[in-house]
């Protein structure tokens, strides 16, 4: 990744110029050549972009200019690393010799910029147009991803699944790869008739490398919490476990992507045979498994779109409307015959039309789908897998440059992944991916980017945050071998998915600049990996298991250029000298077992950028001075961090956004005077001592201009959590001004003092978790909650709930769970007309109001939006 490589590079060398100039001292004419030459490098790279794909003499040069980027890169990082141990009268590196100096790598660029400056000239010969044509971003709101077609499908599917039989159904739905048949057995997962059918639906994503024990994990999480002993146990007894939960319940399971008859037997152990109440719904490509596993019934194999079909998902990818100007339609219903029936080849080619589209001027859009239309018909003859990825290829070629990395990193993550939004975009912005702007930081940046990935159809929203932002997405199957096939190649060398052959891994990693390993990362560990220019070493393990000590420096001490350091199912029991090498590194997630401090040494980490920390202890002493660092913008802990007191020389903390969980202790004006711009901040610890004044200031809190989220946990320990209950709650114009999100655990307050929070005057998400408010009456009063759109009340004793429309005008979201004493849900919330989504768990007595709310719902003609979920559902 060319693009990328050249990018990060120059802002690496930038900060060096400005920053750590006493580092480069002797070399800084040198640097400063250097960069000079890499923006000819980018101007080439962003002239070429849609060139290089066809051109062996552009992706050659591309190659040459990826190729020394490498290089400069790796020399200038060693070349940091030695100055710095040569600062701290360290020996010289002993892991590797570069091969060049500075002086010899700057020959080498020049070389390379020759080339590339002919051939500049060339291009202008030829009257090129060196303007930046890849397609720009079209503003669509976030939305989740239309479902069209297949009526017929759905409903013979919902009849044989809600038929009585007297046995385990099994019900198959075979067909190839982006049919689409993941996208229908979800429409039938989520109809009304399966869920009134089927009190517990539980859908399961089986990759091809699925473990038994986190497929039945699964299952029975939606039964019971899932304690420490039930993860211990073995897959036997897990798999018995499950089977006997399920033969006393009517349920559906949906295994999504069932592979071979195999993995279907290796689950069979987690199924009651005897209970004709279940039914099973299986996706596969494999039509031999869709025999297999539902005889005596036939497996349904999924037809291709008919051409209505086609062009009503096309308009909706390409318009966000079924509704398409006369000028478009033509051509429009060339492009939908040409996908030849298959809804993935939609999608792809309408995230490329959908950037192509020009309200204020349907002439010029017209132009660019006939574009588009000419190059999807030259794919026409070929066999259908090369012709899906040829419309990814269309769609890649004309990402801008700076989305293409974000992209294939994509490809990092294991199948079917639900992937974390806020991780995701850290990552991004650790490995250099995401351009600083100045209007924006570079988490909303990296949210840009993200939202432009989407709505090109190339990345699947899967869950939303409830201020409608994205919490949650994945990608396409297809979508990621692409971006493997892509990385992976000779030409790019981004990143490599390590696995194990018969036992053993890959020993050569020299070339290795991103590997990812999904599972047996504790074999690959031992193996004694070594990898001299890798960046990012990310572990996606679902068993996590803990180092022995003898094997930490095989991964601390083994890749000593890192960036990303991703390793949070490792437990660590020591973090020994070999983290603190990694002065390069920018984002670390890591956990600790039995570890309740954190080194000082971790001062010396001057890049890091984000830093995770999860210790299985109670609390954090954290005896670093994390405000010294002076690019640390967010910091997360599960534990109670305690922070030192800052230095006179901590004049750094501006740039830290997030910053939690720390001490009650810790919140003090001398901490947020210099972490002044926080938006996230979590206290754990005994608040009744933060509310009296004995320890921190909550007048401190109530200083930080830019706080949007704060979460305030009430730990006690070890006293009993109901003898450090508060009596009281800080004055609303105690809190910071611009809160939009509140938090509260365990605080056993009064819902007397629920009207302070309804005064907060930008207040939208409101979470009270662990018996926050205590108390069995809560009677709502006039002037509050203006502003809040979702409410989350959990594990409370609350039996009576006074509350009209006007009190929550603009509440969008209500997630009761665990409020067993409950006896209904006020009816006059039905009225409030942006309500959405009711979702109950474990709240049976107030079930009946829901229903009645959601029965209001309709006759207000509003049900089409309404949803409301009851867990367990009420008896028929």
């Amino acid at each position: 990744m060319a693009d990328a490589a050249v990018e990060f590079l120059l802002n690496n060398l930038k900060e060096l110029l400005l920053y750590h100039s006493k580092l480069i001292t002797e070399t800084r004419s040198q640097i400063e050549s250097l960069e000079k030459d890499l923006r000819v490098f980018k101007a080439f790279l962003k002239d070429t972009m849609k060139k290089r794909r066809e051109d062996e003499h552009t992706k050659a040069l591309v190659q040459n200019i990826r190729d020394v980027v490498y290089e400069v890169e790796d020399v200038v990082d060693l070349f940091v690393t030695k100055a710095l141990e040569k600062k701290a009268n360290a020996n010289y590196l002993r892991f590797w010799k570069p091969s060049y100096d500075l002086h010899t790598i700057g020959v080498k660029v020049e070389e390379v910029k020759t080339k590339v400056e002919r051939a500049r000239i060339d291009f202008a010969n030829l009257r090129i147009d060196h303007e930046d044509r890849s397609d720009k971003p079209q503003t669509w709101p976030l939305r989740e991803r239309d479902v069209v077609g297949f009526v017929d499908v759905t409903e013979e599917l919902i009849h044989q699944l809600t038929e009585k039989t007297d046995y385990l159904d099994v019900v198959s739905l075979i067909g190839m790869f982006g049919l689409g048949k993941t996208t229908v057995a979800r429409k039938i997962f989520n109809d009304p008739a399966i869920i009134y059918e089927f009190p517990v639906r539980i859908w399961l994503h089986i990759s091809q490398e699925f473990s038994n024990k986190e497929v039945f994990l699964a299952i029975l999480k939606e039964f019971t919490a899932i304690t420490k002993d039930i993860r211990q146990r073995d897959e036997q007894e897990l798999g018995r476990d499950v089977a006997s939960r399920l033969e006393k319940v009517c349920f559906l399971i949906v295994m999504d992507d069932v592979w071979n008859r195999a993995d279907w037997d290796r689950l069979r152990i987690a199924l009651p045979e005897n209970n004709n109440n279940g039914k099973i719904l299986i996706t596969s490509r494999n039509e031999d498994v869709g025999t297999y596993v539902s005889c005596p019934r036939a497996p349904h194999k999924l037809r291709h779109f008919r051409q209505d079909e086609s062009w009503e998902l096309l308009r909706l990818e390409a318009l966000r409307r079924l509704d398409c100007p006369s000028d478009l339609e033509g051509v429009g219903q060339i492009i939908a015959t040409n996908c030849h029936g298959l809804p993935l080849s939609v999608v792809v080619i309408g995230g490329i039309l959908a950037t192509r589209y020009s309200a204020s001027d349907i002439s010029v859009t017209k132009k660019a789908w006939d574009e588009v239309s000419t190059q999807v018909s030259t794919f026409l003859k070929e066999d259908p897998t090369d012709r899906v990825n040829r419309f990814i290829s269309l769609s890649y070629d004309r990402l801008p440059y700076h989305l293409r990395a974000c992209f294939l990193y994509l490809g990092m993550f294991p199948e079917d992944y639900e992937i974390p939004v806020s991780r995701l975009t850290r990552m991004w912005i650790g490995e250099g991916f995401i351009q600083q702007s100045n209007d924006s930081s570079l988490e909303e940046t990296a949210e840009k980017y993200l939202k432009d990935l989407i709505n090109r159809n190339l990345v699947i929203i899967d869950k939303f945050k409830p201020d409608g932002k994205v919490k949650t997405c994945r990608i396409h199957d297809t979508l990621r071998e692409f971006c493997k096939t892509e990385a992976g190649n000779e030409n790019e060398n981004f990143f490599q998915e390590i696995k194990s052959r018969n036992g053993s891994f890959a020993s050569d990693l020299h070339e290795y600049r991103r590997i990812s390993i999904h599972s047996n990362c504790r074999g690959f560990i031992s193996s004694k990996p070594a990898g001299p220019r890798v960046r990012s070493f990310v572990c996606f393990s679902k068993d996590g298991f803990t180092l022995s000590q003898e094997n930490i420096p095989h991964i601390l001490g083994a890749f000593k250029l890192l960036r990303v350091l991703d390793a949070k199912p490792i437990k660590l029991i020591k973090i020994t000298g070999h983290m603190y090498d990694l002065v390069h590194v920018r984002y670390i997630a890591l956990s600790l077992a039995n570890m309740s401090s954190l080194p000082s040494k971790f001062n010396e980490l001057w890049n890091i950028q984000t830093l995770i920390i999860d210790t299985t202890c109670r609390e954090l002493a954290v005896k670093a001075d994390i405000l010294k660092l002076s690019r640390l913008r967010h910091f997360k802990t599960n534990a109670a961090a305690t922070l030192p007191k800052p230095g006179k020389d901590s004049k750094h903390g501006a740039e830290l956004q997030t910053l939690g969980t720390i001490s009650v202790k810790n919140c003090t004006t001398e901490i947020f005077d210099r972490a002044c711009n926080l938006k996230k901040l979590g206290i754990r610890g005994e608040l009744a001592l933060l509310l009296e004044g004995n320890m921190g200031s909550f007048d401190a809190i109530g200083k930080l201009k830019y706080l949007e989220k704060l979460k305030l946990m009430n730990d006690v320990h070890p006293r009993p959590a109901s003898e450090g209950g508060l009596c009281r709650l800080p004055q609303p114009y105690q809190f910071p001004s611009t809160l939009k999100s509140l938090t509260l655990v365990s605080t056993f307050l009064s819902w007397d003092f629920m009207y302070i929070l309804g005064l907060l005057d930008k207040l939208e998400i409101l979470k009270l978790k662990g018996k926050a408010f205590m108390g069995s009456m809560w009677k709502a009063v006039d002037g509050g909650f203006r502003h809040l759109e979702f409410l989350l009340i959990e594990e409370t004793d609350l039996a009576f709930w006074e509350a009209s429309s006007h009190h929550f005008p603009r509440l969008r979201s209500l997630v009761l769970k665990n409020c067993e004493k409950l006896l209904g849900i006020p009816i006059a919330l039905a009225d409030v007309a942006t309500l959405q989504m009711l979702e109950l768990y474990v709240c049976k007595s107030a079930a009946a109001s829901a229903k009645n709310i959601q029965a209001k719902k309709k006759e207000q003609s509003q049900g089409s939006t309404f949803k409301l979920s009851i867990f367990p559902p009420l008896p028929e």
